[in-house]
């Protein structure tokens, strides 16, 4: 199933509905809350669609996940399943910011066995191989080989005062381009303790893992997708070698927000 024209295809896809929502980028387009009060756009539903109908021509067995589509339990039984974020990032895309990305993963026992994203604000395209490495603009990518926490490099916009020794740098509303940011050595360390979606995370999580970065929840577990309610507790991307600190740094933090 998974071979190089197969990821040649998926990156199509994922270029294609790029093109499209950047199109409207910055142009008149209607935009809502969601009952939760996270943006949604008629781009997203737009994209949502094309790339239901682009991604199951090409693997009409698989399951799907999506962000803009309702959730049906049938993919529980699937081999395979798609797991997409149509635009992640939606607010910085309201708000004609760059930070926002399409978000491909096909995801097999649990497991992402490609994972594409597509940010063409930014004229960046990711995409990674379970086994074969990832990349940025067809470069071979090599994560951060940070050593010490104190100074990790975060995308964030303020640290709570207890990490006061973490450096800030530039951070994209796409959590999927932060968690990538590790696998570019653009940043160290990113960390999301809630509970939060797969589609967020899936495609991001095997680019950064490709390239050399160690992706787990907060808790520092391993992260396994098409969950019954697709669902994860946050996301842990660091360097290698400065994982197990964070996950001592985090782990009371941790604890209490994991119950719910």
């Amino acid at each position: 199933m998974v071979h190089d024209d197969f990821l040649d295809a998926v990156s199509a896809v994922a270029i294609e509905v790029g093109a499209m929502a950047h199109a409207s980028w910055r142009g008149v387009f209607k935009h809502w809350q969601k009952g939760d009060t996270s943006p949604v756009c008629e781009i997203d539903l737009a994209a949502d669609a094309l790339l239901r109908e682009r991604l199951m021509a090409l693997d009409p067995e698989a399951g799907w996940l999506s962000e803009e589509t309702a959730d049906n339990a049938d993919r529980l039984n699937c081999a395979r399943v798609w797991v997409v974020d149509p635009i992640d990032g939606t607010r910085d895309y309201v708000r004609g910011r760059e930070g926002w990305a399409v978000s491909v993963a096909l995801v097999e026992g649990g497991r992402p066995l490609i994972g594409v994203l597509d940010a063409p604000a930014r004229n960046e395209h990711w995409r990674a191989q379970a086994g074969r490495g990832a990349t940025l603009n067809g470069v071979l990518l090599r994560s951060s080989e940070r050593t010490d926490i104190v100074g990790s490099r975060v995308p964030a916009d303020a640290l709570p005062r207890r990490d006061g020794d973490l450096t800030m740098v530039p951070k994209p509303n796409s959590i999927a381009l932060r968690i990538a940011m590790i696998a570019n050595d653009q940043a160290d360390l990113l960390a999301a303790i809630r509970w939060g979606h797969e589609w967020d995370i899936a495609a991001a999580a095997l680019i950064a893992q490709e390239a050399g970065a160690i992706v787990t929840d907060a808790l520092g577990r391993p992260l396994r997708y098409n969950s019954t309610k697709g669902e994860a507790f946050g996301v842990l991307a660091t360097a290698p070698a400065i994982h197990a600190d964070a996950v001592e740094r985090l782990a009371e933090r941790a604890a209490k927000a994991v119950v719910r």
